[in-house]
């Protein structure tokens, strides 16, 4: 019998770090929702959280993740998945210099450590078991880092992110998975109506995008593009002036990329060495 969406986890245990409001609350359901058992833990527990689904314990301090660690292992006998999404800021805005030692320590231990201390002692579970899977919350920042309030922050999940790729790289021959999640605002796409045009391609006008998938007449599924002014257009179909015509697109500022068999989105001859 085939296994449906609802029953996907089931058997599974699950553990998700600030998971009683938010994207953590919103995690913890969805693993429910798919057959897991679900512990959350946070600092305070909410009315609508039963007890037997919370540990309450500070995950800034080593003393708070060794207590999550005793009870997961005391409920359920360890784990199987392993979300962070533990973090956030409190740092004042004024750059650098308002940053004191004791606020860079306290958006370490909430943004980092706290994640390294439950990975230090639930992993090796996972590891014995050949099977497992850690997802840690970074955030765009580690990339785009705002000075002003968040520069710890951000500077925090940078390491995250580099620390999450080595662990990776590490317990991923021995069965346990580790994947990073970067959230972070977004900006809306205009797009253009076209004969051409397919509902996953931006419009060229938007300077952030220079390839994009869409239907051709030698692929109709979909070949990778360039999105290029052609040498006869306008100024006015540069990246920067007024977004292009609505008429038919019969131009060349769509023009695939040449063949090349190391192009990485095409599968190199079978005799290629």
């Amino acid at each position: 019998m085939p296994t449906s969406l609802d029953d996907s986890l089931a058997g599974r245990r699950a553990l998700v770090t600030g998971g009683t409001k938010g994207a953590g609350a919103a995690i913890a359901a969805r693993l429910r929702t798919a057959g897991a058992t679900v512990l959350v833990t946070a600092r305070s527990q909410p009315e609508d959280v039963p007890d037997d689904d919370f540990i309450g314990a500070d995950l800034t301090t080593p003393h708070g993740a060794e207590h999550v660690v005793r009870e997961t292992n005391r409920r359920l006998g360890g784990m199987d998945i392993l979300v962070h999404t533990l973090g956030g800021s409190a740092a004042p805005a004024g750059g650098f210099e308002a940053m004191s030692e004791e606020i860079w320590q306290q958006e370490l231990n909430h943004n980092l450590l706290a994640a390294v201390r439950l990975d230090r002692a639930l992993i090796p579970g996972m590891i014995e078991r050949g099977r497992g899977a850690v997802v840690h919350v970074s955030s765009i920042q580690r990339r785009m880092p705002l000075w002003n309030g968040t520069l710890a922050y951000a500077s925090a999940k940078a390491a995250l992110s580099t620390y999450s790729k080595g662990l990776a790289n590490q317990v991923a021959p021995l069965g346990v998975r580790v994947n990073t999640v970067s959230p972070g605002s977004s900006r809306p796409v205009r797009r253009t109506p076209s004969s051409t045009a397919s509902p996953r391609r931006p419009a060229t006008g938007n300077p952030l995008w220079r390839r994009s998938w869409i239907p051709s007449a030698a692929s109709p599924s979909g070949v990778p593009i360039a999105l290029r002014k052609s040498p006869n257009s306008s100024p006015s179909s540069s990246p920067t002036g007024p977004p292009p015509s609505s008429a038919p697109n019969t131009s060349s500022t769509a023009a695939p990329f040449p063949h090349s068999e190391h192009h990485p989105f095409r599968e190199r001859p079978a005799n290629h060495p």
